[in-house]
């Protein structure tokens, strides 16, 4: 059987060891040199950066996120074996482990080492769809000509370059479509390389649950239930027709995945369609001041995220759910594109005092999209507001200040309500 160290990246027949470098790190697999679509994820990637630039951290529970209020944007492993995961309210997750360090996130950081990562792979293939700044898919189809090895040597050649180039560690999924290439990726965590073969499909998903699919949510998983649905061989008792009849388009994707089928290409030129960022209150609030805090925090976020993306919006998005669970949404188009945490925010504090019955809320979001390059950001000013081009520099000063002394070096006082 194929095998590969993932050390010096010989390859051989199947064995314990590396007949070159006595590696245990052995991948093997009947099919490990004819599949070339895969997944590459970052492990704990915020975290991980961190974690590189301050080696006190090393052996500590570090968690990315907002105050107490906030939650989690990651996790590091440590802190995950006690519970923690992304997304969730930041209260719960130091319950769960409250000897964790907390840090605001660095997205500046993050987005220079994402494109240090993504360098690498454009070696590799000009295929590459990036999901997020931490993970993305890659074909590498028809590579083998011109690096001369197979994609999978390809591969553990770009994390063995992570880790000692930039001190990071990434996980591998290797397959013949996308759906099972992510798959594949989170089966081996951290500093993984997982194989899902054709001949191997069906047998891998049938036990397996329909969470497994990327973009099931909570409601999906809900009718889903509902339906007697809950493995994939669940899903493959129901015939196409009544798959789409009772789930719509959905319907037909399920079927087809849980056949193992997936004919979306990798999309080199995907467009990020919009940046927002959002809280879950630890209590329902309708306190005006702490909403107002939490319009900026999250105001600041996206603009992070924007400069570090080098991209602006035309559109700022409100979004609020009520103890109920009905959600409001409210959307304004901005005469230039913004990338300016003082103009989103003033733009949602503006929406927030629109919506009618003001109730206690359980959800508040904040977001951008119609993006465009920095370039045409921000360039008329205001001529009803003639302080707002102050701001805009006082800002921009403050980014200067905040990359070379840290996030905390200028705090604003609204960002403490």
């Amino acid at each position: 059987m194929p095998a590969l160290c993932r050390d010096c990246l010989t390859q051989f027949d199947t064995g314990p060891r590396c007949p070159s470098c006595r590696s245990p790190r052995i991948k093997s697999h009947a099919e490990l040199f004819d599949l070339s679509i895969a997944h590459m994820d970052c492990d704990a990637f915020y975290a991980s950066v961190e974690k590189r630039d301050n080696p006190d951290l090393a052996s500590k529970p570090l968690i990315i996120g907002g105050g107490r209020r906030g939650v989690v944007s990651t996790a590091c492993y440590i802190a995950r074996i006690r519970g923690v995961r992304s997304a969730m309210p930041m209260f719960q997750a130091l319950k769960l482990c409250p000897e964790a360090v907390v840090l605001k996130p660095r997205m500046e950081l993050y987005a220079e080492t994402s494109r240090a990562i993504r360098q690498m792979m454009n070696e590799l293939t000009p295929s590459i769809e990036p999901l997020s700044l931490d993970e993305a898919f890659l074909d590498l189809t028809g590579t083998r000509r011109l690096h001369g090895v197979p994609p999978a040597v390809m591969l553990a050649r770009l994390v063995q370059r992570m880790k000692t180039e930039l001190g990071l560690t990434g996980s591998i999924g290797l397959s013949h479509n996308k759906f099972l290439a992510k798959v594949a990726s989170d089966l081996d965590k951290p500093h993984g390389f997982s194989v899902i073969g054709k001949a191997e499909t069906g047998d891998f998903l049938r036990d397996k649950p329909v969470s497994l699919i990327w973009g099931v949510g909570q409601a999906t998983r809900t009718s889903l239930d509902k339906a007697g649905i809950r493995t994939f061989a669940d899903l493959l008792r129901w015939d196409r027709e009544e798959l789409i009849a009772r789930f719509g388009s959905m319907g037909d994707r399920l079927w087809h995945l849980a056949r193992g089928q997936d004919r979306r290409r990798i999309s080199a030129n995907t467009p990020v369609k919009s940046i927002s960022s959002e809280t879950t209150f630890f209590e329902d609030t309708a306190n005006d001041h702490i909403l107002d805090g939490h319009i900026w925090r999250l105001s600041e976020k996206v603009s992070d995220r924007a400069k570090a993306k080098q991209i602006a919006g035309r559109v700022v998005t409100l979004k609020l759910k009520r103890a109920d669970r009905s959600l409001i949404t409210r959307r304004l188009a901005l005469r230039d594109p913004t990338q300016m945490a003082d103009t989103i925010y003033r733009t949602a504090r503006n929406l927030m005092d629109q919506v009618d019955g003001k109730a206690p809320y359980r959800l508040l979001g904040v977001g951008i999209s119609d993006l465009i390059p920095e370039d045409g950001a921000d360039r008329s000013g205001d001529l009803l507001d003639p302080e707002a081009s102050k701001r805009s520099q006082a800002e921009k000063a403050t980014d200067s200040i905040r990359r070379k002394f840290g996030r905390d070096a200028i705090v604003k006082g609204r960002s403490l309500r």
